[in-house]
């Protein structure tokens, strides 16, 4: 596999689109010209510079535009890196076969005589770096801090799983934002020219995924930029209490954090590392992710730029924004303010009843039980069964499949719900919990403000009349 030639072949066209494909099958990518390079960037201008890696390294990231428009994060490697072009080549493709919603996807490489660069998509919402170190008087929530660890343990587990074993200079700045503004790893750190010792042995060094995912779990607990070559120093003989961010002020959680600072200390250490591995990153983070139902960073920036105020939401509208799916339940349990829509003659009463009020009595059981996945058999009954359904049944079959992890089908109910009853803030609500799930970010803030708005339209009728 030889270097790129001097405009890209046919057999790898041009992307048409540089956004984040999470799932598409498509992972080819495109090889560069250095001319093409340098006219998107403006000739490297320094205004152009995107990366900031604190002296660590010489290669540099600068944002680029294509003549189609789209916008790209290009590395420039240092002179003289990747001295075998057939070896970078090859490392380029194997990157970029990887498409997950937590890693950024390279699109495409150049290796044109010394120059090696390589071309990902660009992420618009800053990197973790900025918005934990260098945000003034706006301090990160401990919440959101656990979602970005949450996301990057994600991605490390999707790397390990492509054949992945370390990823270059892992820190805050390698943890970038994406359109909605959620936690991605840069692809650019997973490319490493190995050393043949290296890649026979495959030892554990300061490189692996494991090891250096200390790094940034440090900077979330401390509030600090801690070079990865300092991390395991900085930690050792230290208490949690020591090293959490006095920023946070004691919002947040002593269990979590000290379950955070052992996380990063077992990945922190030279021995016994073979005993931690990506899914157990994964499985002690998600936990914790669940547990304290952090708010999704998409959803806060959207509701914030959208003017839905966060201390005015109703129980429901702050139970729906933070994904509490318990106090969701919670609440639909208690609820019964679409009875009025429905309503039938005598003689369907009778006919109904007879047959189908058992069911509908066992469905809202079992879901005041928890069993959700009875209660969806009953309600589901009760939908085929009957010719007008309240819009409640819908939203607890709804909630029933947000626990069950199908949030599309709970879209659809929560779309059913809204259809019977146009004005019910609950089914638009319940729609903004299955959007964020299905991570559409956008959509369900958009979804949360309407519910709000016809929320706060109700509650000011109700003042009237």
């Amino acid at each position: 596999m030889g270097c790129c030639n001097s405009s890209p072949s046919m057999e790898d066209p041009p992307p048409q689109d540089v956004h984040q494909n999470h799932g598409g099958s498509d992972s080819q990518i495109t090889k560069f010209s250095f001319s093409d390079l340098n006219k998107a960037t403006e000739n490297f201008y320094l205004k152009n510079i995107v990366s900031e890696n604190g002296g660590e390294t010489s290669d540099t990231v600068y944002k680029g535009r294509l003549h189609n428009g789209g916008f790209i994060a290009v590395k420039k490697f240092m002179n003289m890196a990747w001295s075998d072009s057939n070896q970078f080549v090859e490392e380029a493709h194997r990157v970029g076969k990887l498409r997950h919603n937590s890693v950024v996807n390279l699109i495409g490489y150049c290796c044109d005589g010394n120059e090696r660069l390589l071309v990902a998509a660009f992420m618009p919402n800053d990197t973790l770096a900025k918005r934990l170190f260098h945000r003034k008087n706006q301090t990160m929530e401990w919440e959101m801090r656990l979602r970005v660890a949450f996301c990057v343990a994600q991605a490390l587990d999707f790397c390990s799983g492509g054949g992945f074993t370390s990823y270059n200079n892992l820190n805050a700045y390698s943890v970038l934002s994406n359109e909605d503004g959620d936690a991605c790893l840069s692809c650019f750190g997973l490319m490493k020219e190995f050393k043949d010792d290296q890649r026979a042995t495959g030892c554990v060094n300061s490189e692996s995924l494991i090891f250096g995912f200390g790094t940034p779990l440090m900077n979330l607990l401390s509030g600090k930029q801690i070079p990865p070559s300092h991390a395991p120093e900085m930690i050792h003989g230290k208490s949690v209490v020591e090293l959490i961010d006095p920023n946070l002020k004691g919002k947040f959680s002593a269990e979590e954090a000290t379950i955070i600072f052992k996380l990063a200390s077992q990945c922190l250490q030279y021995e016994d590392i073979e005993s931690l591995n990506t899914k157990d990153l994964v499985t002690t983070l998600e936990t914790l992710h669940t547990k304290t139902n952090a708010l999704s960073y998409g959803m806060l920036e959207m509701a914030k730029r959208q003017d839905v105020s966060l201390n005015q939401l109703s129980t429901l509208g702050d139970a729906c924004l933070k994904m509490d799916l318990k106090a969701i339940h919670k609440i639909l349990v208690m609820a019964e303010d679409d009875k009025e829509l429905v309503e039938f003659s005598f003689e369907e009463w009778l006919e109904e009843v007879k047959d189908i009020q058992e069911v509908r009595k066992h469905g809202d059981q079992t879901f005041l039980e928890q069993d959700f996945e009875t209660a969806i058999d009953c309600y589901s009954q009760l939908i085929e069964s009957r010719r007008m359904v309240y819009p409640s049944v819908y939203a607890r079959r709804c909630l029933c499949y947000l626990f069950c992890n199908q949030p599309d089908r709970a879209l659809k109910d929560g779309m059913v719900a809204q259809q019977l009853f146009p004005d019910w803030p609950t089914a638009f609500y319940l729609q903004s919990v299955a959007l964020s799930q299905l991570n559409m970010i956008t959509d369900s803030a958009d979804t949360l403000k309407e519910a709000t708005l016809l929320e706060a339209k109700r509650q000011h009728q109700e003042k009237e009349s």
